[in-house]
């Protein structure tokens, strides 16, 4: 008799749950499981690339030289201990990055909180990376206001050997433009480099965690398993 009310209780709770999960989303429901979405992941994505060589070792977002400095590294053999000095850049450069990367997190949190119902129904039936694009649209400019001091504080870290970012990069470019402005390198034709290594690496630093979040994001989408709490199953679950 007791295993026939446990397993009548069993099926109740199952026809319930059935009955839950089919039952229309609210317009609550829906701005809410995007929002978690978005906060799941921003923080597994920030989390991520804020590990050491998270950038560096990751080939989806390392951060290599601008491409206006193409012309140094195709001419390397021309600058004294180039190949170091060139290593030494792109290490510091992802390292600033990582560094940087741990302050992500809240930014977005921060960022995410202003969403209209229909932006969200909008998402909910949108492309895999939705959420992330209307992110990036909505806010984008403003994460590069909160981002960049962070990354300028990172380029003047002695993060390596006692050397910033920013001196190792200065190092690198005025020996180029040493060497692109001598008489040889006016011949050849070398241009000199003047990038400005902080709005470079804000741009490749966001666009890396941009990447990184519609990654978790489709992740979230497409795989039960990813769905960590009850109102990612229930939003997502109901998209399927």
């Amino acid at each position: 008799m007791v295993a026939v009310v446990i397993s009548g209780c069993a099926e109740m709770m199952q026809i319930a749950k059935t009955m839950d999960t089919q039952r229309p989303l609210t317009q609550t429901e829906v701005v809410n499981g995007l929002k978690e979405a978005l906060k799941v992941g921003s923080n597994k994505a920030s989390s991520k690339l804020s590990l050491t060589d998270g950038y560096y070792r990751d080939e989806m977002v390392k951060i290599l030289l601008p491409p206006e400095a193409a012309t140094i590294t195709q001419n390397l053999h021309r600058i004294p201990g180039g190949e170091k000095l060139l290593e030494d850049v792109l290490l510091r450069i992802n390292r600033a990055a990582e560094d940087a990367a741990k302050e992500a997190a809240p930014i977005f949190g921060n960022a995410i909180t202003k969403m209209t119902i229909q932006d969200g129904f909008n998402i909910l039936k949108g492309k895999d990376d939705e959420a992330t694009q209307f992110l990036k649209k909505n806010t984008y400019n403003q994460l590069v206001q909160l981002y960049s001091p962070k990354i300028k504080s990172s380029l003047d870290k002695k993060l390596v050997a006692g050397i910033s970012t920013n001196e190792s990069w200065n190092t690198l470019t005025s020996q180029w433009n040493n060497v692109a402005g001598s008489a040889v390198g006016r011949i050849a034709g070398f241009n000199q480099v003047n990038v400005k290594l902080d709005e470079y690496l804000t741009q490749s630093a966001l666009d890396g965690l941009f990447l990184k979040l519609s990654l978790e994001e489709a992740e979230i989408r497409n795989n039960p398993a990813a769905r960590v709490t009850e109102i990612l199953r229930r939003v997502f679950g109901s998209n399927n």
